[in-house]
């Protein structure tokens, strides 16, 4: 399936499949473990062609989908790009990557030293003019007048982020801890592979994003800095609650601190109401009204078939694990009604 695009995408909104492409092909790039990375010279020069040239338009309150990976960021960021008004990057790393070379956590474009936390001394002048430049070539030939820009990590950023696009929208999504963490161990098992003697997979090149991870976030959290020389010993399940446990706290950190421009959207809440939340996220996000887009939105999000079983984690890590599901479901905001008040 190229761009996230199937038969019932094509089916109710054909005319949006262009902007998908047009992302798919020029601005996104291809990460260690997929296929088709002969594209990425492309997608830097892209990057560098609008870098130079004036900028071909406003860029107007970019949105922004954070959280952990595998937590259902895809589904809502292509749920939106159904919307008349919505241009979807999905995860455009290799744009970030051509402004950045500290960005890369996974080593898909650069290999340097890379940083989880980007603030606003981060943001020269040259790079939000060119992130500024790219983001507006992109809105220009998609004929889109609003970016949703999925890039989950971006949740440790959200201050560069503010100093590049002054009026972005936070769109945090949270999910239950199972569920990810069970999803992110799936798609390592199915999508590692080594390329000439080095292992790719969630991690990164070699563990690149583990070490990342464990060096500069964990040692925030005291209650998962104690056990260092433990957690070096973790299993795929292991790492997917340690990096689970540490979004979600930043996710609601993000909230408390950035109530009016951030949004929480509880994954389960979403797909148990997608038709009231699609409402309320063109409320937040200030799109025009969009007559069809909560049906479409209740074609996209669906409940899931079944809740799987937490994962099988050491006595240190499962108190840390529960205590962040009980902070996500004291602060799980309600669902919205139809007339636009919570529930």
């Amino acid at each position: 399936m190229v761009a996230q695009i199937d038969r019932a995408y094509l089916g109710a909104r054909p005319g949006r499949a262009w902007p998908r492409l047009l992302a798919y092909g020029l601005f996104e790039g291809r990460p260690l473990t997929t296929r088709g990375r002969w594209i990425n010279p492309a997608v830097f020069a892209t990057a560098r062609l609008l870098c130079r040239l004036p900028a071909l338009g406003p860029v107007e309150a970019p949105a922004f989908i954070l959280g952990t990976g595998r937590s259902g960021t895809t589904a809502l960021g292509v749920t939106l790009s159904l919307h008349r008004e919505v241009g979807f990057l999905n995860e455009p790393k290799a744009l970030w990557a051509s402004l950045s070379e500290t960005e890369d956590l996974i080593g898909s474009y650069h290999r340097g030293p890379a940083r989880y936390r980007l603030g606003a001394a981060d943001a020269d002048p040259a790079l939000c003019r060119g992130a500024r430049r790219i983001y507006a070539g992109y809105l220009r030939a998609a004929g889109a007048r609003r970016i949703v820009d999925k890039y989950p990590e971006m949740i440790f950023r959200t201050g560069f982020l503010r100093t590049v696009f002054p009026d972005a929208r936070f769109l945090f999504l949270s999910r239950g801890g199972a569920a990810t963490a069970v999803s992110m161990t799936s798609w390592s098992r199915r999508h590692g592979r080594s390329v000439s003697g080095e292992h790719h997979d969630w991690w990164g090149a070699d563990g690149r994003k583990w070490r990342l991870l464990t060096e500069q976030i964990v040692p925030e959290h005291p209650d998962l800095a104690a056990h260092a020389e433990a957690m070096a010993g973790l299993d795929l399940a292991g790492r997917a609650a340690v990096e689970w446990i540490v979004t979600m706290r930043e996710g609601l950190a993000l909230c408390a601190a950035d109530p009016r421009g951030t949004l929480h959207l509880p994954y389960e809440s979403l797909c148990a109401a997608p038709a009231l939340w699609a409402a309320e996220l063109e409320r937040f996000l200030g799109l025009a009204p969009d007559p069809g887009f909560p049906a479409l939105a209740a074609t996209r999000l669906r409940p899931p078939a079944h809740a799987p079983a937490p994962p099988p984690l050491p006595d240190w890590l499962r108190a840390p694990f529960q205590a962040t599901e009980a902070a996500l479901a004291r602060h799980r905001p309600p669902c919205p009604t139809s007339s636009g008040k919570p529930s």
